[in-house]
């Protein structure tokens, strides 16, 4: 029986960069994935993917809106060859998971393809090929999530699908039906509209994006109603029933009258659940909350001290980026080290277009603990560089403590978001105020301008180009 020093259950994003820095710190590492690819849901099936998909249809979108104004054109008609589509997002998939092979090998870390479950607290069993067993000092819980249902839908993969089939369609929906206005249910919907697609998004809450700034939700609505989405907000959804090529939604809206919905393709997408299936948690003396989450303290150490876990099977945001955060953390933490997470200063991004970040407290946290704030907010469509690209929808704003001026929430929205949250992150980190921020050269033209303007307005409301 082979033994290790620490064994790692689930190779997505958490899982692997955990093995890897247990490996970095001398330790004798395993990791264990039953699917045959490595990289858990975020490279497979998850971020990657729709990533992929997400930038070749707005190529797509650029050559029949945009190019023409740019002094582009292309004779003949444009068109979408969605198989070449799906082909490509695949090889990225391909080239991503075969690096994640690549960091195994080169950091010595033992891979086995099978099913893990604890057969006690030190000992694991591998169904694969064939059934295995190894031995762990320590072991690393990262069997991430899966898409969560509501329970009167049947999900059928065919009409009425979730983001894993929405990935990998032969066709392009004419009308599809989006249940859930949160990041996965917008991205796709996007993907599916710029190619063609009637999009209506249905949401039980009052905005879309619930849990960011409201100020982001309120944009995002208007631009997406701008691109012609149907958004339904405030809507309970009752039934999703499919009749041949058919898929009807039936809805209570805001006054409790029933609508009706009918498309040729349903995405449920409403959030994602902890995967603990076939794990057989309670022979390690490992506790799962009543939610399905496993159970952890603050050093991410489950009931069973040797025993850990990350990312989305414990509580907080199921993000890629939090878990690699808390797979790090444990590594160390096992070594001896003394690490620390700051859970307010994980970003949150949409990858629609405009990209919609934050990071830290919203308005309404603010409000809610009483906290006394000042706001300083900049638009995009201000700044040359937006001009310059047409990317003028979005704003930037910054929330600061009326009194110290730290900054204690940055939100924004427009084009680059993703990669511009970065550098509120640093200014957070180094508890920055917002007059820091204002003081910093920032290159002539970026989008980032649009940071320091927000900083600016923020400190005496004295904004230079508004």
């Amino acid at each position: 029986m082979n033994s290790y020093d620490v064994a790692v259950i689930g190779s997505g994003p958490g899982g692997y960069v955990a093995a890897i820095r247990c490996a970095q710190l001398g330790m004798k590492t395993a990791i264990i994935e039953k699917y045959s690819t490595l990289g858990g849901t975020c490279l497979n099936v998850g971020c990657i993917p729709s990533k992929a998909l997400l930038d070749s249809s707005h190529h797509y979108e650029d050559a029949i809106k945009h190019f023409e104004e740019h002094g582009i054109e292309i004779p003949g008609e444009i068109k979408v060859n969605l198989k070449q589509m799906i082909d490509r997002k695949q090889a990225v998939v391909d080239q991503t998971t075969g690096g994640i092979d690549f960091l195994m090998k080169k950091n010595k870390i033992d891979v086995y393809e099978g099913l893990g479950s604890f057969k006690d607290a030190t000992h694991i069993t591998i169904a694969g090929k064939e059934t295995i067993e190894i031995e762990a000092k320590n072991t690393i819980i990262a069997t991430g999530s899966k898409p969560s249902n509501l329970p009167f839908i049947s999900i059928d993969k065919e009409r009425i699908i979730t983001s894993t089939e929405a990935l990998k369609l032969t066709e392009i929906p004419k009308h599809l039906i989006v249940i859930g206005g949160g990041v996965i249910g917008l991205e796709l919907g996007q993907v599916y509209k710029r190619l063609g697609a009637e999009v209506s998004v249905i949401e039980y809450m009052d905005r879309i994006i619930p849990t960011m700034d409201s100020g982001l939700s309120k944009e995002l609505n208007k631009v997406l109603k701008k691109q012609k989405f149907q958004i339904n907000i405030s809507h309970k959804v009752k039934s999703v029933e499919r009749k041949g090529d058919e898929v009807i939604v039936k809805a209570n809206n805001k006054k409790g009258e029933e609508v009706e919905f009918k498309g040729d393709y349903c995405l449920v997408s409403v959030g994602r659940r902890p995967y603990t299936d076939g794990l057989n948690a309670e022979a390690a003396g490992v506790k799962l909350t009543d939610r399905g989450q496993v159970e952890v303290n603050e050093y991410l150490q489950t009931s069973a001290s040797n025993i850990y876990a990350i990312g989305d099977v414990v509580k907080g945001a199921m993000l890629a980026h939090k878990a690699e955060e808390e797979g790090v953390f444990v590594a160390e933490t096992i070594a001896g080290q003394k690490p620390h997470i700051d859970y307010n200063l994980i970003p949150g991004v949409v990858y629609t277009w405009p990209e919609v970040a934050s990071v830290g407290k919203t308005e309404e946290q603010l409000k809610e603990a009483g906290v006394e704030y000042k706001t300083g907010s900049f638009p995009m469509r201000a700044l040359g560089r937006s001009r310059a690209s047409m990317d003028l929808d979005g704003f930037v704003k910054i929330l600061a403590d009326k009194t110290t001026d730290e900054i204690l929430g940055v939100h924004m929205i427009g084009a680059r978001a993703a990669d511009m949250i970065a550098e509120a992150v640093v200014a957070m980190e180094f508890r920055a105020s917002a007059e820091d921020v204002s003081r910093m050269s920032h290159a002539h033209p970026t989008f980032t301008e649009a940071i320091k303007e927000a900083a600016l307005a923020a400190t005496e409301d004295r904004a230079l180009h508004i």
